[in-house]
């Protein structure tokens, strides 16, 4: 049995092939949410030092990582073709409406792609209240991603 939640979204994102089916691991999703700590504390370290589009990068990352490490339980991941949208998609339709941590995932990636991608002279930056916010979410999508994973209900996709 698989999880059911968001079973249609995953199913769309396999078959259009920005998800695809690799071994189910719980290893790997442990090591995502332990890269997502590190990052957090990095981004922390980061903005201390003034680096806040730094921070805020490794914010998103530490954001998407926790994410990453739910499909890995389920033996998913994006493709290059789906990408960080994929991941975003595919976790906001198994647990957007029950996890609220996972509801910023959009908010968040907007953001930093107008801090990372300028589309004129003037280059956005993030600054403390971003990188405070974003860090935060971030925070609270790894507790998240650890409470479902300590839960143990997720399944190898089917």
């Amino acid at each position: 049995m698989t999880w059911q939640r968001g079973h249609d979204r995953i199913r769309d994102l396999l078959d259009n092939g920005e998800l695809e089916q690799v071994p189910a691991s719980e290893t790997a999703a442990r090591q995502l949410l332990a890269d997502a700590g590190r990052h957090l504390a990095s981004a922390h370290l980061a903005a201390n030092s003034g680096d806040l589009g730094g921070a805020y990068q490794l914010a998103y990352d530490a954001f998407r990582k926790s994410a990453l490490s739910l499909l890995a339980a389920q033996g998913l991941r994006a493709t290059s073709k789906g990408g960080h949208i994929a991941v975003q998609d595919a976790v906001g339709a198994q647990f957007g409406n029950s996890v609220t941590a996972f509801r910023d995932f959009s908010r968040i990636r907007r953001a930093r792609n107008t801090f990372e991608y300028p589309s004129g002279e003037i280059v956005a930056t993030p600054d403390q209240d971003d990188v405070a916010d974003a860090v935060a979410a971030a925070r609270r999508a790894r507790d998240a991603a650890v409470t479902i994973l300590d839960q143990k209900v997720l399944t190898p996709w089917s």
